[in-house]
């Protein structure tokens, strides 16, 4: 099992103020490929922004503290932020975090299509987001 990472999330008030700060501020550009499908009807349905410095996206998310209550999870990933990595083997992964003991809320594709995600803090309660991408992504 692989991981790479892949983005930051930050939780915003204001989106657009966000996007403005890290592309004229930072140089960072609007990431155009790649781009998760939000599934907004599944709980979180927040506008989110998409920057990138080439090699690592940034996602500007609308905070929503009810995101992990309206969607039913433990973790909730849009009300301080995250860091997502990427992985090949989402099974094994999970597995390796049952073995170390450190409980995860799985998401599944609740949040975007086609991404199984799984979401745990760690020991400074920071939001850690581990996912997987396509066909190979089981189901929650």
């Amino acid at each position: 099992m692989k991981l790479k990472l892949h983005h930051v999330n930050l939780s915003t008030e204001n989106v657009e103020r966000m996007d403005a700060f890290y592309r004229e501020v930072l140089g960072l550009e609007r990431e155009s490929g790649g781009l998760p499908v939000l599934e907004k009807s599944k709980g979180y349905a927040g506008d989110v922004a998409f920057v990138t410095d080439g090699a690592v996206q940034m996602h500007l998310a609308q905070k929503d503290v009810m995101a992990g209550f309206a969607t039913g999870h433990v973790v909730n990933p849009v009300a301080r932020g995250h860091i997502a990595y990427r992985t090949d083997d989402l099974k094994a992964f999970k597995a390796h975090l049952d073995e170390m003991g450190v409980p995860y809320s799985d998401w599944g594709n609740a949040a975007v299509a086609g991404w199984h995600q799984i979401f745990f803090y760690d020991p400074d309660g920071n939001v850690i987001e581990v996912h997987e991408v396509g066909s190979n992504a089981e189901p929650a």
